[in-house]
């Protein structure tokens, strides 16, 4: 894993985030499921996962597991700039995914941040819920399937605009939401397939914008109402010169009419003086 650290003196220093490690844990499960990792084994290495707290203490962990390049640490600009905006066939990577199953179980699981959505994701919700974000994850193929299980429990699966959405679930005392099934998507973006059974469930579709494009939003909608309130300011101003200059020249063509009338009037005594 090491050799796949970007050339950063202190890249192994970076601190790791939550979403790190939950990939780890995720990789130290399949290895588990897989018989590649004893019971044992996999206790020692998830609590060395949970008490990681760079990706130098991380790496280690999951050295000599199939996938372990999926916790290197990002390629980091020490200057700032605008966040870029992937493709769809750019998240399109291929490959076998995150994980490829998640288990609530009077509890809760949730999987969001960068991750990779495989082929299939099966997941279980028993008197318990499952959060699925998709709004800032990878896919292993252009269309991937959920499957999920919901008993006295619920499943939220969160996607981003512009993905299609397919809900094929069944739902006895339950449901599934189809409020997003068939929405059309962009041409080259993934399409998910939500299948599955509820009972005295549910399983909930949801399409909001990534936190990214939501704070970029925010800001274009705080720049706009700015702008609006200096435009609204320069208008006022505007107005309040035009009526000044209006009030000028009331006031200077009075004074005109004014002087006229007495130079009239001025006019008007001499001409009497000189009948006289």
């Amino acid at each position: 894993m090491t050799d796949d650290l970007p050339d950063l003196p202190a890249s192994a220093d970076l601190r790791a985030s939550d979403a790190d490690r939950e990939r780890v844990a995720e990789q130290l499960r399949d290895a588990l499921a897989e018989g590649r990792l004893d019971m044992e084994e996999f206790e020692d290495r998830l609590e060395a996962t949970y008490k990681a707290r760079t990706y130098g203490e991380l790496a280690p962990v999951t050295r000599d597991l199939p996938g372990a390049q999926a916790v290197a640490p990002p390629s980091v600009s020490l200057v700032k700039g605008p966040a870029g905006h992937r493709s769809w066939p750019d998240r399109i990577v291929g490959g076998e995914g995150s994980s490829r199953w998640g288990v609530a179980v009077m509890s809760g699981f949730e999987r969001k941040g960068h991750w990779t959505v495989p082929q299939r994701f099966d997941c279980v919700a028993f008197w318990g819920g499952v959060e699925l974000d998709l709004r800032d994850a990878n896919f292993a193929d252009r269309e991937v399937t959920i499957n999920c299980v919901a008993i006295m429990g619920g499943v939220d699966i969160v996607v981003p605009p512009g993905v299609e959405v397919l809900v094929r679930g069944v739902g006895i005392m339950g449901g599934f939401d189809y409020g997003e099934d068939g929405v059309p998507g962009d041409p080259d973006a993934p399409r998910v397939i939500v299948t599955g059974f509820a009972f005295w469930g549910g399983v909930g579709v949801t399409r909001k914008l990534p936190k990214a494009e939501r704070q970029a939003e925010r800001q274009r909608l705080k720049e706009a109402r700015r702008q609006e309130r200096l435009d609204r300011r320069e208008e006022r101003r505007e107005l309040g010169t035009a009526r000044r200059d209006h009030l000028h020249d009331l006031h200077d063509a009075h004074r005109e009419a004014m002087r006229q009338h007495r130079e009239a009037r001025r006019e008007e005594r001499e001409r009497r003086r000189s009948g006289e």
